[in-house]
């Protein structure tokens, strides 16, 4: 079974798989060449205004975390999105990538528990 891989989108030596970052804003100083994306999910990352509230603060994960849920839920492409996702892991890993220095407190810390438990 192939797996979900979180990683950093500016990590060096990025393991093969299908690609997908979901972030809504590009990564500062990233190539669309070099980030070799298969996918930009920015519909299915954290809304303008809860990214902006959280700012990566630990203190405030649990209420993004629950927020951010929230919004998966009721987010009309997470649907698509899942399903390609779940397409995806059929023929190779798939690489979640994120931009945030941060690499606890994020909205990969928070996707990547919610596709587990979705793709099922």
């Amino acid at each position: 079974m192939n797996k979900l891989i979180v990683k950093r989108i500016y990590d060096k030596d990025l393991p093969e798989g299908y690609r997908i970052l979901i972030d809504r804003v590009w990564p500062r100083g990233m190539s669309k060449v070099r980030a070799q994306l298969d996918l930009w999910a920015k519909q299915i990352a954290p809304s303008a205004d809860l990214r902006k509230w959280f700012s990566h603060d630990p203190e405030k994960f649990p209420e993004f975390k629950e927020k951010y849920l929230a919004e998966l839920d009721a987010n009309e492409y997470t649907p698509e999105f899942l399903k390609s996702v779940k397409s995806a892991l059929n023929e190779q890993d798939v690489l979640i990538l994120y931009g945030s220095k941060e690499q606890t407190y994020n909205n990969a810390a928070v996707l990547v528990p919610y596709l587990n438990d979705k793709i099922k």
